[in-house]
């Protein structure tokens, strides 16, 4: 059986610091087997300013056996209905699935242990995004073009994290519908703004 009053504790401790982590977790229902998980991501990275959510499925067996944990925010590191109507191919990250968003972390698997709690299980996940490990990926495509085209890697991902993991800033949609409106064909448009990571002005230059 789960321990409620564990996870309950564990929620109480993870909210008094979440303005300084940015680091949440909510339950998604009443009996807190469903919650939901917020990251930042990481200064310094291509995910940086982007807010991520992860799904999290506590089973019978918590804190004994880990939880299930998987990214839910659109596009950035689940492949989206968007990218693929729109030719762009880049995925996110290599230890992240681009189907459904699975982890591929110890922490989650065999090295788990009761002493963690789900706060230090999400500052992992926000340390993979710091630091991919390309050499043991759940996404074997993206892991390659990690370590053979590095900086196609970062634009890829600074774009999905542009489109769709900032709560504000002036959106991919828009970049896009300026660059159209000047009298450039869109799906060029959205290929160029996904080679170069999403800046606008760099787009404009590589369309002009």
């Amino acid at each position: 059986m789960i321990d409620f009053a564990r996870v309950q504790k564990e929620l109480v401790e993870c909210g008094k610091d979440a303005e300084g982590s940015g680091i949440k977790v909510t339950p998604k229902s009443d009996n807190l087997v469903l919650l939901l998980g917020t990251i930042p991501g990481p200064i310094g990275t291509p995910y940086e300013g982007g807010v991520f959510k992860i799904d999290i499925t506590l089973p019978d067996g918590y804190p004994f056996e880990p939880p299930k944990m998987q990214f839910s925010t659109k596009g950035v590191l689940v492949s989206s209905d968007f990218g693929s109507k729109n030719g762009l191919k880049g995925k996110g990250h290599p230890n992240i699935s681009s189907q459904s968003g699975a982890i591929c972390l110890d922490i989650l698997k065999d090295q788990w242990s009761p002493a963690l709690t789900l706060k230090t299980a999400l500052l992992s996940v926000q340390a993979l995004l710091s630091a991919p490990q390309p050499d043991d990926p759940q996404d074997a495509v993206v892991a390659q073009q990690y370590l053979k085209d590095y900086q196609t890697f970062v634009n890829t991902a600074r774009y999905w994290t542009e489109s769709f993991a900032k709560p504000t800033s002036l959106g991919i949609e828009d970049k896009v519908q300026k660059l159209v409106e000047m009298g450039f064909p869109e799906a060029q448009v959205r290929n160029i703004l996904e080679a170069v990571g999403g800046d606008e002005n760099l787009a404009l230059e590589r369309l002009l």
